[in-house]
């Protein structure tokens, strides 16, 4: 049985993106199509990138899994220590995994580049940033206190590190 509110189409051309732009390195546009469509396991989004510019760094998730589909346009994807030029037409995947399986996808072209970005959407991940030695880890659920943080693993803690010692 479908739920008769959710529209299961999302036109592209018609959604409002959301733009951000950090430094000389990174800007885009894009805009989480998942949820307008009714999926809450599968993310989907679509994101533009500006001529020389990348949508995010170098990063690798732990448990979830990326798809990217090339929809116009041509980049550079940065795969573990490989790199492949790609264009429209493409689908470049990146599993879970260590530093060797991650990713970063920047426009090399002259013109916008245009892709679907699809996901698994785990409730806890982690994220690796091998080129700055960061780490990012977050939950989603339903409530409104979800956890997320990002660090340097600086000062590691032993697991009883702060624990009481008693049995109350």
């Amino acid at each position: 049985m479908s739920d008769s509110t959710v529209n299961p189409i999302a036109k592209i051309g018609a959604l409002t993106l959301q733009s951000f732009e950090r430094g000389n390195a990174y800007a885009s546009s894009d805009v989480r199509i998942g949820p307008r469509i009714g999926l809450e396991k599968l993310g989907a989004t679509y994101t533009e990138v500006p001529p020389g510019k990348s949508s995010c760094p170098f990063h690798v998730h732990h448990v979830e899994e990326e798809m990217f589909v090339i929809l116009e346009g041509e980049g550079r994807y940065r795969f573990g220590s490989e790199i492949y030029e790609v264009q429209a037409g493409d689908v470049l995947g990146a599993p879970c995994g260590g530093p060797e399986v991650a990713h970063k996808l920047t426009n090399t072209g002259s013109k916008t580049l245009k892709y679907l970005a699809i996901s698994t959407m785990a409730r806890t991940d982690v994220c690796e940033y091998p080129d700055s030695g960061k780490f990012a880890v977050g939950t989603r659920s339903d409530r409104p206190e979800e956890f997320g943080y990002i660090g340097r693993a600086v000062d590691p803690l032993d697991y009883w590190d702060g624990e009481p010692d008693s049995a109350l």
